[in-house]
């Protein structure tokens, strides 16, 4: 049994900064990581999709060159480049990362996934951890719905098509929310075309409609088709292609794609982390319930970043390593 001054289950956008923040003020801290350092952010998020943004965004500069009354050739796009690019970015941040808990002596990295035996102690492999103080920022997954013939197909998700060598002629996106516009965006500048297949009246759910609506009209300008009001029913794949068989109102319309991104939101990194022995409260879709300092029901148990619900962005999990620092 190893005893900390404090344990971080993450190594995002909260948890790093805390991590090493509280092992600057002299704390003995355990930091448990289950993959890479920094979380979505720097590895499936921010980092490497606006890396590939900026791609995307030259490519599209270069077929408008003429609006400029400059003259260009063919634009091809290198994919294989493009992500050689964005990895060799992403590694650059990550061993930033890795440089920063190093030189911490007192910061300890552990390797695996962390799993609590009671309120005040986890397990990481064959080792047990016990700290009077446990924050766990273990992020979110992309939640993928329940649609008839999806787990028989290779669908992409925010990850994975981020690895893509090769553009896609056509791709379907399912979801009309920020990660959905992005890539949606971002590939048919690189090339594919783009079809984007939405439950709700509007894109972007959570923002104003009117504001929506500009936006959709930009992306339409550019060459995207938006399906609205729209609930897929069947998803399959014939002669190498992927047909989607989308309800839309009384009629039914059948599309026909290459390659299918699900983008239909998250869902918490907390059902294998056996909170269920500390007596953490959760709410009915899995999210840690926490109150303004970031605490949870059982005392000296915290929750921060995306595992807590609300909006997903990396500015809201940087502010919860303040909040919670702050108040320690």
């Amino acid at each position: 049994m190893s005893h900390y001054d404090a344990i971080v289950i993450g190594s995002g956008q909260a948890g790093n900064p805390l991590s090493q923040k509280l092992a600057d003020q002299g704390w003995t801290v355990a930091l448990v990581e289950r993959e890479h350092l920094g979380g979505t952010c720097i590895n499936t998020g921010c980092t490497p999709t606006k890396t590939m943004v900026a791609s995307a965004q030259v490519a599209h500069y270069a077929r408008s060159a003429a609006n400029w009354g400059v003259q260009v050739g063919a634009v091809r796009i290198d994919m294989a480049s493009v992500v050689a690019r964005k990895d060799r970015i992403v590694d650059q941040w990550r061993s930033g990362i890795e440089r920063k808990v190093e030189a911490r002596k007192n910061l300890h990295l552990y390797r695996g996934p962390a799993r609590f035996l009671g309120p005040q102690r986890i397990r990481v492999g064959k080792e047990e951890l016990e700290s009077s103080r446990i924050f766990i920022n273990t992020g979110a997954r992309p939640a993928i719905p329940r649609l008839d013939g999806l787990d028989r197909i290779d669908y992409l998700t925010n990850a994975s098509i981020m690895q893509l060598r090769e553009v896609p002629e056509h791709l379907l996106v399912l979801g009309g929310g920020y990660i959905g516009l992005e890539f949606g965006q971002m590939f048919h500048r690189f090339g594919s075309q783009v079809t984007i297949v939405h439950r709700g009246d509007h894109v972007l759910p959570h923002e104003d409609a009117d504001v929506t609506l500009e936006l959709q009209k930009v992306l339409e300008k550019e060459g995207i088709r938006f399906l609205l009001q729209a609930n897929p029913s069947h998803v399959e794949k014939q002669h190498g292609q992927i047909v989607l068989q989308v309800q839309t109102g009384k009629s039914s319309e059948t599309l026909r794609g290459s390659h299918l991104l699900v983008a239909t939101g998250r869902r918490p990194n907390t059902d294998d982390l056996g909170l269920e022995v500390t007596g953490v409260q959760l709410t009915p879709e899995g999210f840690v319930k926490v109150n303004g300092r970031l605490e949870t029901n059982v005392p000296g148990i915290w929750a921060l970043g995306d595992v807590k619900g609300g909006p997903a962005f990396t500015h809201i999990s940087f502010n919860d390593y303040q909040i919670v620092y702050a108040t320690i």
